[in-house]
C-alpha cells in the first residue's frame, strides 16, 4: 500500500490496519518514498532453562549418566594418537 504524507495524516487507523494484516506500507513526499511502514516482529522470548530442565526430566533424560568422552581424552599422548602423529 501506498499513500502520501497527506493521505497518511488524514488515513493513520486505515494505515495501521493495513500494517496489522502485514502488508508493508509506504509514506512518500512528493512522489518520493520517504518511510515505509512495516508491521513488528514478535519479541522472542526469553529461554527457561527451569521449564527446559524440567521436560527433559520428565521425558527421562539424564545427562549425568552419559559417558561422551573416554578417561583419556585429557591426555595429550591420546590426541597424537586420534591425529595420527605417532612416532
Amino acid at each position: 500500500m501506498e499513500m502520501s504524507v497527506r493521505e497518511a495524516k488524514a488515513n493513520l487507523s486505515a494505515a495501521i490496519a493495513a500494517a496489522e494484516r502485514g502488508e508493508t506500507v509506504t509514506i512518500t513526499k512528493f512522489g518520493k518514498a520517504v518511510v515505509d511502514m512495516v508491521p513488528t516482529r514478535p519479541k522472542k522470548s526469553k529461554l527457561n532453562f527451569a521449564a527446559a530442565d524440567a521436560y527433559l526430566k520428565s521425558v527421562g533424560w539424564n545427562p549425568d549418566g552419559l559417558d561422551l568422552w573416554p578417561p583419556e581424552f585429557d591426555d595429550p599422548a591420546f590426541s597424537r594418537q586420534v591425529l595420527g602423529l605417532e612416532d
